[in-house]
């Protein structure tokens, strides 16, 4: 067989630090490489396999619509798109939706209608405020949102018109707000920065702010949404309603689609001021709709609340045994582990050693985001590994 990560060495540009296995096949949970070893999934595609690898109701969707059409220019309505963009609308606070291809796409198109907005409503305004250890997306302008230095460094200068403050503090926020404000920009759990929730007043203290101040408070779901969290979307476990929402990953269950919701009077894009080329064709929004309905005819965010409460009880009781973890924290099954000391490369690597996947979250902390239809039992099985990882790890260092 060729060594397919050797190819991808010489060819593939090195963005990534990828581990020397080839993944061909998938099943639920469970990923098989090239040579036939077999892998506990809790990373999901970065939270994105909602409903496991190869799920039925998605091979039906893709196969389906695949026969009739896969894309047409958006001249037309075509159905998929038009049930699925209805679908979110009945089963959110927002309504309309424009459909695109990625989470950094979303996120750039609904700064792009907050401005708008505030052209008429704010007279010209365009700054975007949004929270350090943020992450919202790979281009120039989603990754000056982005409250990470790591991620701007290597691009400066970073596009104006953004400033980054702590999250969860509405003091900032208000500091931060000019009458060049716009916009607020925020994830209602922070991923990519460490899953980290905010208080429980927070999201509702911005949102009265930003009425206050007539600025649009944009809500990232990218990884929150789609049952991430225990409910379909995380604003509502909040209290608080968005103006304008993004989402992407968990909505296409593997396949690539995203889409900006906003309420009717954010709604400001007309014909000419947004547009995607592939964004709401038919293949992606049959695949999209068969996975919302999917998750909520079958209750998926019910069973996040109980494996997810399951899963942080597990990883609490390895908490109270080893004093290297200092915190557990997370919703849903959208989970951190950190430790006190920087051992999470080491941790990763000897989970890989035993077949489970995870997230090396920072050089102190774990992530794990696997799909949503994941048993208590299949739980137990990658808990059971990450402990005898962290055994190991802890062994070769002395404790």
């Amino acid at each position: 067989m060729p060594e397919w990560h050797e190819l991808g060495s010489r060819y593939l540009m090195n963005t990534i630090k990828r581990f020397p296995a080839t993944m061909v096949r998938g099943q639920g949970v469970r990923l098989w490489d090239d040579q036939g070893r077999e892998y506990l999934d809790f990373v999901g595609g970065w939270a994105v396999t909602c409903l496991g690898h190869a799920h039925p109701a998605i091979v039906a969707a893709l196969t389906r619509q695949a026969q009739l059409l896969t894309q047409s220019s958006l001249y037309h309505y075509n159905v998929p798109q038009v049930q699925l963009a209805e679908l979110l609308v009945k089963n959110s606070c927002l309504d309309r939706v424009f459909f695109c291809n990625s989470g950094a796409e979303a996120v750039e198109g609904a700064m792009k209608l907050a401005r708008k907005y505030a052209r008429t409503h704010r007279d010209g305004a365009y700054e975007v405020v949004s929270a350090l250890n943020s992450f919202h997306g790979r281009t120039l302008a989603t990754v000056a949102a982005t409250g990470q230095s790591r991620y701007q460094e290597p691009f400066l200068p970073m596009p104006d018109g953004f400033t980054n403050v702590p999250y969860n503090d509405i003091e900032a926020i208000k500091k931060a707000t000019t009458d060049k404000t716009c916009a607020v920009l925020l994830e209602p759990v922070q991923g990519e920065g460490g899953v980290n929730l905010p208080s429980e007043d927070y999201l509702r203290q911005v949102r009265r702010w930003c009425d206050e101040q007539g600025l649009v408070f944009i809500m990232d779901e990218v990884q929150t949404g789609i049952g991430r969290t225990g409910t379909l979307f995380a604003y509502e476990q909040f209290g608080v309603e968005p103006d304008v929402m993004t989402l992407a990953k968990g909505l296409g269950g593997g396949f690539p689609i995203a889409a900006i919701l906003a309420k009717e009077k954010f709604s400001v894009f007309v014909p000419g001021d947004h547009g995607s080329t592939y964004g709401g064709n038919p293949l992606a929004c049959a695949v999209g709709h068969a996975v919302v309905s999917y998750v909520l005819e079958n209750d998926v965010p019910g069973q996040v609340r109980r494996v997810g409460k399951h899963f942080t009880s597990r990883l609490l009781d390895m908490k109270e045994r080893f004093p290297v973890i200092s915190d557990v924290r997370g919703r849903g099954l959208l989970l951190a582990m950190e430790f006190s000391r920087d051992i999470a490369d080491d941790v990763q690597l000897a989970c890989l050693d035993r077949a489970l996947i995870i997230n090396r979250l920072k050089p102190n902390a774990i992530r794990f985001m696997p799909a949503l239809v994941i048993t208590e039992a299949e739980v137990d099985e990658g808990v059971d590994i990450v402990r005898q990882a962290l055994e190991q790890v802890l062994a070769k260092q002395g404790r």
